[in-house]
């Protein structure tokens, strides 16, 4: 596994972190707000904790000077090593929406759904996500606040359509805005956008509605976990919302030929691959090999197979 530690400086005090998921670069990021109280969002899996660590550890952050620690969602890219960091850092206060927070104190449930999916291929991916101190978890509602310092707040609004324990994260004096996977994903290398639809909550007209509130909030900028920085805020949440609709209607026309899993996935990675230039002949395999790790076009497909079928 690839343990270099990868900072990267974004102005305004915040450096994302390369959290090495399952040994990727560039795959999952973290990002550290290093304010006058600092905060972690999304530490990643649990086996990137020891990475976050270092990264930490480099930006002059030890064990006792991390004041929280937040979760967009509970998924365990994002959060699998809440439970790692916070016996790491015993003075960080655990922010999660409501919805997520008892599995962050017993995460039992979360891990044997988590195996009955991934398989033996679990550990490699993620690891174990480790129980969290209850008493040392803040949950929040539609809206909370995390105190930064110095003035400085993050702010969270709830943001399901992915995940029903999803919110966004809005910094206050830089206007980040911490988006999770509730606008998808952002491949740097390509610059596309692409849905993240999983079982069992995805749910289109509440993802739509949540990046409403996102463009709402007037972002200035768009932090993805996948992955970094994007700065053309409009167009990306409206890509986004595009998105979105072209898959499920896709997945609509696959089930009215009445396809199977695989047959629906073929057919609507047939349709949409032109959409993104990830899918061109002169692209690195490996980079469209991470991605299919991370964002499979099975998982969208059948999270928009459930949905439709919730609802028929």
């Amino acid at each position: 596994m690839d343990t270099t530690t990868t900072v990267t400086p974004l102005g305004g005090d915040v450096y994302e972190i390369d959290t090495r998921m399952a040994g990727f670069a560039g795959i999952t990021a973290g990002y550290l707000i290093l304010s006058d109280r600092p905060c972690l969002v999304e530490p990643g899996t649990a086996g990137s904790a020891p990475i976050v660590r270092r990264a930490l550890t480099e930006l002059g952050v030890g064990p006792a000077d991390l004041a929280s620690v937040v979760v967009t969602h509970i998924h365990l890219d994002h959060a699998g090593g809440v439970g790692d960091i916070a016996r790491m850092y015993p003075q960080a206060e655990v922010v999660v929406h409501e919805k997520g927070a008892r599995h962050l104190a017993s995460p039992e449930r979360l891990m044997r759904s988590a195996r009955m999916v991934y398989g033996d291929s679990l550990d490699t991916l993620f690891g174990e996500l480790r129980p969290t101190d209850a008493a040392r978890i803040r949950a929040v509602q539609d809206t909370g606040v995390v105190d930064l310092g110095g003035g400085r707040r993050l702010e969270s609004h709830y943001s399901p359509g992915h995940a029903k324990h999803h919110v966004g994260l809005m910094d206050s004096q830089t206007g980040d805005l911490y988006v999770g996977d509730a606008a998808g994903i952002y491949i740097p290398e390509t610059a596309d956008v692409r849905p993240a639809t999983p079982p069992p909550d995805f749910d289109l007209d509440t993802a739509l509605k949540s990046l409403g509130r996102f463009r709402a909030l007037g972002p200035q900028r768009l932090l993805f976990a996948h992955y970094g920085p994007v700065s053309e805020v409009d167009d990306t949440l409206e890509r986004s919302a595009e998105e979105l609709r072209v898959w499920v209607d896709a997945v609509r026309d696959a089930q009215d030929q009445d396809l199977d899993l695989d047959h629906a996935v073929a057919m609507v990675v047939d349709r949409t691959k032109d959409r993104y230039a990830i899918t061109r002949e002169d692209v690195d395999p490996e980079l469209v090999a991470k991605y299919e790790v991370l964002n499979s076009a099975e998982s969208n497909v059948a999270g928009i197979m459930h949905a439709l079928d919730r609802h028929a």
